[in-house]
């Protein structure tokens, strides 16, 4: 009985992140920790340092950038409902995300994508105007 609560207050960072569905296997997860994606109290961290409730996560992931304090470890992966539990997105991070991705947007609609790929004539018109 003693090991399954010691085990419930110490956890390697790599399993409580896929434990808590940030990344989709420990795989993944160590990889991104050891590339400094992931970052602990502040400091960059090795996968296995031991998860603390109250300790404070910067988590990038594509172009977005999470600050979450962690409120409850778990050993295991369950459903999206119970993972969200187990952090907290603080709220400066939840406006800077959104003002992140409102810019994004807005530079999408003044930098629209072509609707094809240019031919080869066009391809050459391209080449020549760049060298100009």
């Amino acid at each position: 009985m003693t090991d399954n609560h010691n085990d419930s207050t110490s956890i390697r960072l790599d399993k409580w992140l896929w434990a808590a569905r940030f990344y989709k296997t420990r795989a993944i997860a160590k990889e991104m920790i050891n590339g400094g994606k992931v970052h602990y109290n502040g400091q960059r961290t090795k996968s296995s340092k031991l998860a603390e409730i109250g300790a404070r996560l910067r988590i990038r992931q594509g172009y977005d950038e999470k600050e979450i304090v962690i409120l409850n470890l778990s050993q295991q992966r369950q459903s999206a409902a119970v993972a969200q539990t187990l952090y907290e997105e603080t709220a400066e991070s939840q406006v800077k995300r959104q003002a992140n991705a409102e810019a994004r947007r807005l530079n999408m609609l003044n930098n629209p994508a072509p609707d094809h790929k240019p031919d080869k004539k066009q391809r050459r018109q391209l080449t020549r105007f760049r060298d100009i």
